[in-house]
C-alpha cells in the first residue's frame, strides 16, 4: 500500500463512509473511491463493503487497522519533534512538565521564586503522569519535567533535587492519641485502620506494597485512588488514612487530619528530568534551582524536610 491509499483507507476507517472520509482529508469524493478502488486492486482483496449506505470494513481490514493505526501514531510522533525543535529556537519561553503531586505546593513556590528573577519568561507548565513525562521530554516537547520516580531512558539526565518521604495523613481522631502525641506511626499500627492506598501501578503505591511486603503486614485498603490528592481529600473527609508524599501532605488542613512519620521511613526523591545530550538553557537552570529550594521549603515549613 502507498501512504496515499493508507491515509484514505484510515479515513474512511474512521468515518464509515466515502464522503465524510473526503472531508476529513480535503479531498472529493471520486478521488477517495478511486484511490480507495486502486489500493484493494493492489492488495488483491477488498477492504470495505457496502451496508445500508455505509462502508463497512471486511475481515482483512479488521485486521490490517492496528498496524495502521501505530504507523499514523509514528506520524504524529514525527510532528510533534518536529514542532519541538522548532520550539527550541523560540526564546523567553520555557515549557515545565510536573507530576499532579508537585504542582500544587511546590511548583508555585518555585515559579513565584523563578518569576521574580525572569518577569518576562513566558512559562507554561504541564501535570502529567511520570511516564507521559519521559515521552515528552525525548520527543523535545518541553524543556524540563519533575517527578518522583521515572523509568530510565538513554536519552535523558535525572538528577534528584531533594528528599521527601511517604507520611501518614489521619482523620482527626481515628488514630489512638497516644500514636498522634508521638508524632509518628509504624505500618503494623494501621492493621485495623481503613487505608486509602495508591495504585500498585504508580511509584509510591509500588514502593509502599513492597514495603508491606518486607514488614509483612497487610494493610486494610478502604479505596484506592491514582492521584495523591485524591487520597488526601478523601482523608480530609474521613474516609480513612491516607498514605502519601509529604509535598503532598504538605497541603492537608491540620484542622481535620493528623500528619504523622510513617515507619518503616520510605525515602521519595524528587527527581528532575532533561535531555541528557542537550546543553541546558540558563533559564532551565534557574527553573531547577528554584524548584530545589521550594521542595526544602516546602518541607520545612510542614516540618516534614529530609536531606537535602
Amino acid at each position: 500500500m502507498r501512504l496515499r491509499h493508507i491515509e484514505v483507507f484510515n479515513a474512511v476507517m474512521l468515518t464509515g463512509s466515502v464522503s465524510a472520509a473526503a472531508r476529513l482529508i480535503n479531498v472529493t469524493q471520486p478521488a477517495v473511491s478511486r484511490i480507495l478502488a486502486h489500493a484493494e486492486l493492489q492488495l488483491g482483496f477488498a477492504l470495505f463493503h457496502r451496508h445500508k449506505g455505509r462502508l463497512v470494513p471486511t475481515r482483512e481490514a479488521q485486521t490490517l487497522y492496528p498496524h495502521i493505526e501505530r504507523l499514523f501514531n509514528q506520524l504524529d510522533e514525527v510532528q510533534r519533534l518536529a514542532a519541538g525543535l522548532r520550539g527550541q529556537q523560540r526564546e523567553g519561553e520555557l515549557h515545565i512538565l510536573s507530576v499532579l503531586a508537585l504542582s500544587h505546593e511546590v511548583m508555585p513556590r518555585a515559579l513565584k521564586a523563578f518569576r521574580a528573577l525572569h518577569p518576562g519568561v513566558d512559562v507554561t507548565i504541564d501535570a502529567l503522569h511520570s511516564p507521559q513525562i519521559v515521552s515528552a521530554l525525548v520527543l523535545q516537547e518541553a524543556d524540563l519535567g519533575f517527578a518522583y520516580s521515572a523509568p530510565a531512558h538513554p536519552a535523558l539526565a535525572q538528577q534528584v533535587l531533594s528528599e521527601a518521604r511517604m507520611v501518614c495523613v489521619a482523620p482527626r481522631g481515628l488514630l489512638p492519641p497516644a500514636l498522634v502525641q508521638a508524632g509518628r506511626v509504624h505500618l503494623s499500627d494501621l492493621v485495623q485502620t481503613p487505608v486509602i492506598r495508591l495504585m500498585v501501578t504508580d511509584p509510591l503505591g509500588a514502593l509502599l506494597g513492597l514495603a508491606c511486603r518486607e514488614a509483612e503486614v497487610g494493610l486494610q485498603t478502604a479505596v484506592t485512588v491514582q492521584t495523591y490528592h485524591a487520597a488526601l481529600a478523601l482523608a480530609h473527609h474521613g474516609v480513612g488514612v491516607a498514605l502519601v508524599d509529604a509535598c503532598t501532605a504538605a497541603s492537608a488542613d491540620r484542622r481535620k487530619v493528623d500528619v504523622l512519620e510513617l515507619e518503616p521511613r520510605m525515602p521519595v526523591p524528587v527527581v528532575l528530568l532533561r535531555l541528557a545530550n542537550r546543553p541546558a538553557s540558563l533559564l532551565a537552570d534557574a527553573m531547577a534551582r528554584c524548584m530545589q529550594q521550594a521542595v526544602q521549603q516546602t518541607l520545612s515549613d510542614c516540618g516534614l524536610a529530609g536531606p537535602a
